[in-house]
């Protein structure tokens, strides 16, 4: 795999033209591209060094309310952007890695643990166990999650996987999906601290990878924390850059009445 080729056919098919998402709207705005509505991101932009600090400034004072995520590759520029990031007060999450597996040459293949059986999910139920299994593995309780995840149950970009034992739910994540582009994504991963280290996390994986390839994509990408990076290469995704993620908290709510 060429990292540089996959990179720039990324930008141009998913961060330069994301995929229309139920619940998301979004719009250019003076050289940024602005996802605003179920989640606020900012994941691409044209602006150059001389316009860097005014752009950032501008975002910060239009997301100061709501808060803002800004996702960073290394790739990216202009070179002074992430210290008008930092200047306008948005804080560096830690880094991560950007993995890619090309469905070509890899599809995994992992049967899961014995009694353990993986399934997309499509109903409210399902959904509820993949925000308490994520709750239990990253530790923060996101009960707002399930009705974001329900208003998108008919979103032909998003498929759900939980993995159970017997009727527990063990694992957890989601596929991301652009219909007619090259790329479908791996999100929110994650395995109760009880099951880690048995290959559940693999096993879901290899079922999104399936999923995927089926849905006509040839690459799989992943941002993965150091924990999950070494399973992922393990399994074949091969890491193509570094990426950071930069929050703008917003500001909090005054209480009703």
């Amino acid at each position: 795999m060429d990292a540089a080729q996959v990179l720039a056919r990324f930008d141009a098919e998913i961060r330069a033209d994301p995929p229309a998402e139920v619940g998301a709207e979004r719009v250019w705005a003076d050289g940024v591209l602005r996802t605003t509505g179920a989640y606020n991101f900012i994941g691409w932009w044209t602006f150059g060094a001389e316009e860097t600090a005014a752009a950032v400034a501008r975002e910060a004072a239009f997301f100061a309310k709501s808060g803002v995520q800004w996702k960073v590759f290394d790739h990216d520029g202009p070179p002074n952007l992430t210290a008008a990031l930092a200047a306008a007060g948005f804080e560096e999450d830690g880094p991560e890695t950007f993995l890619a597996l090309d469905l070509d040459e890899v599809t995994p293949a992992f049967d899961p643990p014995t009694g353990i059986e993986v399934r997309q999910v499509s109903d409210r139920a399902g959904i509820d166990d993949l925000v308490a299994v994520s709750a239990a593995a990253f530790g923060r309780d996101e009960p707002w999650r399930a009705e974001q995840l329900a208003a998108r149950l008919a979103d032909p970009t998003q498929a759900l996987f939980v993995a159970y034992d017997g009727g527990i739910a063990v694992t957890s994540g989601r596929l991301e999906l652009a219909p007619g582009k090259a790329f479908a994504g791996l999100y929110g991963g994650g395995t109760r601290p009880d099951y880690q280290g048995r290959g559940v996390y693999r096993a879901l994986v290899a079922a999104r990878a399936v999923e995927a390839r089926k849905r006509g994509h040839r690459f799989l990408t992943v941002d993965a924390r150091d924990t999950s990076r070494p399973i992922l290469e393990r399994i074949g995704f091969q890491p193509l850059t570094r990426i950071r993620d930069w929050t703008l908290s917003g500001e909090p709510s005054e209480p009703a009445g």
